[in-house]
Order: C-alpha cells, then structure tokens, then sequence
C-alpha cells in the first residue's frame, strides 16, 4: 500500500456537528436582526432548501426569506452568513487526526483528498482545520469533471500512475467513498462517524476513527 485517499467531512472532522451548529447560530442570528419566525421552524424550512438544493448552493437564506415573505431580505441574509462564517472559526478536526497524518507521512505514505463539492470550499475546510499541508494532493470532484463514482476513482489512478492494489480510500459513506472506490479494485475503509454511521457498508475494512488505520496497514 503505498497512496491513502481520504474525505473530509466525518472524516477528518465532525462535519455533522459543525453544519448543524453553524445552521442554528445563522437562523438566530437572523431572528436577532428581527426577522420573524421561531427557530425550529426556520431551522425545518433551511433544512428542505438544502435538501433541494443541495449544500453547495450559494443562495440558501435568500431562498429563506423568500419563503418566509421578506421583502427586504438583504440584513437577514447578511447577518446568518455573518453567524455561519464567524462558527467557521471554531471548527477542528477529529482529535486524533493530525497525529495520524504525521505518523502516516513518516512512515512513508503518500496522502491525498477525494471529496465531493466545490474546490473552494473544500480547500477552505483543509485550511482552517490546519491539515492543507499533510496532503500531496487534493482531488475534487468539481476540478476532476465528476462526482465520486468509479470513472472518478479511475482518473485518481491514473493522474497518480498508481495500480488500484496500490490505493486506499477512507471515508464515511457508502455511495461516495466506499462502493464506487470498491468496484475499481482501491482498498476500502469505512469510518463510522457522522449523520451516515448507520449505513450498512461493504467496506473492506472498519474504524471508528483513522488512527485505526495503523491496525489495517500491519495486516496488509
């Protein structure tokens, strides 16, 4: 084994959580700013936006007060972007991860990103989670011209001239990290943390975090 993939969210850190929180501390915010409504139901309504929508969407709490029948949104909008970003700041990764990256490039492997999204915002979390520099490369499926899938995982093989037999791939969920990595012949681990952590797997290994990892590379 020589190149380890790795996702971010619920796996590097506790996206879940984060997303959550930095939801909440918006709509409050927005309610904070005199927009009417209760939490729990703007929470709901945000909830079915990014559903729709999905979380990349640039324009979810315009969308917000749009529902709601604000007519003039733009304090509203302004102050729950201000709330998400500034909960941003307080975002780090799961406690083990960093001393695992290090053992991880000491013991000669190479690391790298395979993550869904848009590239900005998936370098934006590395960033502030401080792990940017732990990876020799980041593979995201808006640069890569596809979501995770096997063709995806197929062009990770080949921008690194690397044999499947040669690649792992740790992540939390099935349809992205585990089933399509898998049906390309790269060795899975499933981390099981996070909104997902329920989901039946066929991954080839298990962890409740990556240092786990260590366990798995020892029997290969």
């Amino acid at each position: 084994m020589k190149y380890i993939l790795f996702d971010i969210d619920d796996t590097l850190f506790p996206s879940s959580e984060f997303s959550t929180l930095a939801r909440k501390n918006a709509i409050n915010a927005m309610i904070g700013m005199g927009m009417l409504g209760d939490s729990g139901t703007l929470m709901a309504r945000l909830a079915m936006i990014i559903e729709k929508k999905g979380s990349n969407y640039g324009r979810h709490f315009d969308d917000l007060c749009r529902q709601a029948g604000v007519k003039e949104p733009a304090r509203y909008t302004a102050a729950a972007i201000a709330a998400y970003h500034d909960t941003k700041t307080a975002i780090q990764p799961f406690p083990k991860v960093p001393l695992t990256l290090l053992r991880l490039k000491e013991a000669g492997y190479r690391l790298y990103v395979a993550t869904n999204g848009n590239a900005v915002k998936q370098w934006d979390k590395l960033i502030r989670l401080r792990l940017a520099l732990y990876f020799d490369a980041v593979f995201v499926s808006e640069e890569m011209g596809r979501s995770k899938s096997p063709a995806f995982y197929r062009k990770v093989l080949k921008t690194l001239g690397a044999r499947a037999d040669e690649c792992m791939m740790v992540g939390d969920r099935e349809d992205a990290d585990i089933s399509p990595a898998k049906k390309v012949g790269i060795t899975t681990v499933r981390v099981l943390a996070g909104k997902h952590s329920g989901v039946p797997t066929q991954a080839d290994h298990t962890v409740k975090d990556i240092s786990g990892l260590f366990r798995i590379l020892e029997q290969l």
